[in-house]
């Protein structure tokens, strides 16, 4: 146990008291996440007074987070799924009738919602792609906010292809079979795209405003992501802009309540800049207004700016920032120069005991530069300490600088904590990502065997004293550090890991699978091709359950459509079978992502005392 005074995981993990803040476009209001009945649910308060903030959706079963304004700064939109399952509804909320409950928009059973977008140059209205016909295709609809009323645009068009509107022009992209992705106009091939350097999707691809081009992001000359235009008469394209050392934040590809790289004007639509993510974050102003702006607002806080959105004057600012120990979110007019500072979310907390998170690089045995974060327990000699390694999920995401409550904890609990950005993290430039091709169980797992030799060698981590921490990816890996190299790893925690890799993909969605190409088919192997098969059967954790001598805990939402019950099932029962200590917590309201508070609390709470418990200091033979 660390010798800083011990947090509370209540503390660490309590959600803060508001979050996601954003503007309404005409400039009056704030809505944001705060709890009601133990979930998160949307708040709304007037900026200058008047009214006390009043909690405008009544969500007691499961946390709500993600939500939009639409452009009357009247109705907000948010989408919820039941219980885990993904099936993405979208609900909308009328501001002028506070006794209106929510109204479900898409009230399809088995059905999910993608790509809801507010309708530029339409007010009032909305644009989504639903599978609610044939689940393996999504038509595209306009969807008439005040009304609910949803109007079929095009029906689907095939697996693997989806729409998109460049003002009034109805564009298609396609994946061929080799994973190039196509953009039509009706029967005309504008530009392809090759899909090798995009293992989830062409991101960021966004229509400019008069519809003329798409703003998309590009490899094209460089090894990392930068924002370029396509001609969509010509399909030419050119530079935006481009950073030497960073990527455009490809974070919202994966967490779809985040923001999108490219930063748009709220009337207009016109680019005012872009967001880039090296080991911190850095936003590049296009528009001298916007870098007016960014130059006072830079001065609010020392963290990395993080969202933000104005009004549609772009008077009003709300800016949040992302920070290791004290992330703030701040209210600023740039009429009058004033600011207003509108949440810290860690203020129940003494900063004091949490830990700065350091960005370093780790050198791997054949030579790859692995970027990695940090964290030392605060006020401790950091020597022969235990380690905490977290891969991140994915993998084609990856970790970044700001408050991680999960890190916090381990930091607190005396244990070093290690977040290498293995090769096949996105993020990091095309050269390496693309270097996890073929490397599942391969060299993606001797990246985090060489951190940990790191830290070793560092004088940091006790060898003795090793455990690993992942979820989703980072869960398969923690699986493969105890199946693949079990005398390295004192304890693993998993949850929703991956076991079976071939299950695994037949057992997505079926309009997921379409979308595989580029990704798993790529980088790990297609199922329904034996040979391949047999590699990826030999790369699953579940096939080596025999070898697996570390204490494991496990942990499993029974309604995961991406993770079946039924491989965590397996692995805990082989294992109490040959005698091995392992812990399962099964939690029936869940999917992939464990997201109630009660069950997030229950969830580490276990886990502290797991990692306790096996990565304790031995006591010294008796002589």
């Amino acid at each position: 146990m660390s010798a800083t005074s011990t947090l509370t995981i209540e503390g660490l993990l309590r959600p803060p008291e508001r979050s996601g803040i954003t503007i309404s476009p005409d400039g009056t209001r704030l809505a944001y996440l705060s709890m009601w009945h133990e979930r998160l649910n949307i708040w709304v308060e007037e900026i200058d007074g008047g009214t006390a903030p009043r909690c405008v959706t009544a969500d007691d079963s499961r946390s709500i987070v993600r939500y939009l304004w639409a452009d009357d700064s009247r109705h907000l939109l948010y989408q919820q799924d039941s219980g885990g399952d993904e099936n993405w509804h979208v609900y909308r909320i009328d501001l002028d009738d506070p006794d209106a409950p929510a109204v479900d928009l898409t009230p399809f059973p088995g059905a999910t919602v993608q790509g809801l977008e507010l309708r530029r140059g339409r007010p009032g209205h909305a644009t989504l792609q639903m599978n609610a016909e044939n689940a393996a295709e999504f038509d595209l609809y306009d969807l008439e906010i005040g009304t609910g009323t949803l109007s079929r645009l095009a029906p689907g068009p095939g697996a693997g292809s989806s729409w998109m509107l460049a003002g009034d022009t109805l564009l298609r992209r396609t994946m061929r079979a080799d994973g190039t992705w196509e953009l039509w106009r009706d029967e005309v091939l504008i530009a392809a795209f090759d899909g090798d350097a995009y293992p989830m999707d062409v991101h960021p691809f966004e229509a400019a405003p008069d519809g003329s081009s798409i703003w998309f992001g590009s490899y094209q000359g460089t090894d990392h992501l930068h924002p370029a235009r396509l001609d969509l008469a010509t399909g030419e394209e050119t530079m935006i802009h481009h950073h030497p050392r960073a990527d455009l934040d490809t974070r919202p590809l994966v967490f779809t309540n985040l923001p999108s790289p490219l930063i748009r004007h709220r009337r207009t639509g016109e680019l005012l800049g872009v967001r880039y993510h090296g080991m911190r974050m850095h936003t590049e102003p296009l528009d001298p207004h916007f870098a007016e702006v960014l130059e006072v607002v830079g001065t609010l806080c020392d963290g990395d700016i993080g969202a933000l959105t104005s009004d549609v004057d772009q008077r009003r600012w709300v800016v949040s920032f992302l920070h290791d120990r004290d992330p703030q979110t701040w209210l600023y007019d740039h009429r009058t120069g004033r600011s207003r500072l509108l949440a810290r979310s860690l203020e129940h907390l003494d900063v004091d005991l949490l830990s700065p998170v350091e960005s370093i690089e780790i050198t791997a045995r054949d030579g790859l530069r692995l970027p990695a974060y940090l964290t030392l327990p605060a006020h401790e000699e950091p020597r022969d300490l235990p380690l905490v390694l977290m891969p991140h999920g994915g993998p084609w995401t990856r970790d970044w600088w700001r408050y991680d409550s999960i890190v916090q904890l381990w930091a607190n609990r005396g244990y070093a904590v290690l977040q290498p950005q293995f090769r096949g993290s996105a993020g990091f430039g095309r050269a390496h990502m693309e270097a996890g091709v073929g490397e599942f169980a391969g060299r993606m797992h001797d990246d985090l065997l060489d951190a940990v030799d790191w830290a070793v060698a560092q004088g940091i981590a006790d060898p003795e004293r090793v455990g690993v921490f992942g979820g989703s990816y980072g869960g398969y890996a923690a699986l493969v550090c105890v199946a693949f190299t079990p005398e390295r790893f004192a304890a693993a925690v998993e949850y929703v890991g991956v076991s079976d890799l071939v299950d695994y993909l037949r057992s997505l969605p079926e309009y997921a699978r379409s979308g595989l190409v580029n990704n798993w088919y790529r980088y790990v192997g297609d199922p329904s091709d034996a040979e391949q098969a047999a590699d990826m059967t030999a790369r699953s954790p579940i096939t080596r359950i025999g070898d697996i001598r570390s204490p494991l805990m496990v942990v499993q939402g029974a309604n995961d459509v991406r993770v079946r019950r039924e491989n965590s099932d397996r692995i805990v029962a082989g294992l109490r079978e040959q005698g091995n200590e392992v812990e399962y917590l099964v939690f029936d309201d869940e999917g992939h992502f464990i997201l109630n508070p009660e069950n997030v609390l229950a969830l580490y709470h276990a886990a502290d005392r797991f990692l306790a418990r096996h990565l304790a200091k031995k006591p010294a033979p008796t002589p």
